[in-house]
């Protein structure tokens, strides 16, 4: 089992390619590997109260571990109790654990 740390700073209602990141993370998460989606700048958006998450739901559903950037949840005006099932709010320093853990990081 592999670990990776995928980084998205996209919004997804901006760009498509998006989906396709949240699709990588999924089937790695369902090849059996650790996978952590790390939510950074505008890739929080989709972590608004009442906003779709469209393919993030599934990423979720994968067994993906989804964090959202305290500072950018701030910053967008996202409360951190407010945000969806299976989206947790983290500090940047967890993405220096990780890649000081060894986990391959892909910034999306």
């Amino acid at each position: 089992m592999e670990k990776y740390l995928l980084i998205e700073s996209r919004d997804p209602y901006e760009t498509r390619e998006v989906e396709n990141n949240y699709a990588l993370a999924s089937s790695l998460a369902t090849a059996g590997n650790d996978v952590t989606l790390f939510l950074v700048q505008n890739g929080v958006l989709p972590a608004r109260k009442g906003a779709k998450l469209n393919g993030l739901q599934e990423v979720i559903n994968s067994g993906v571990h989804v964090l959202g950037d305290e500072f950018s949840l701030r910053e967008r005006g996202i409360a951190m109790d407010t945000l969806p099932k299976g989206i947790r709010a983290a500090p940047i320093d967890v993405v220096v654990d990780q890649l000081a853990e060894g986990r391959k990081a892909i910034w999306l």
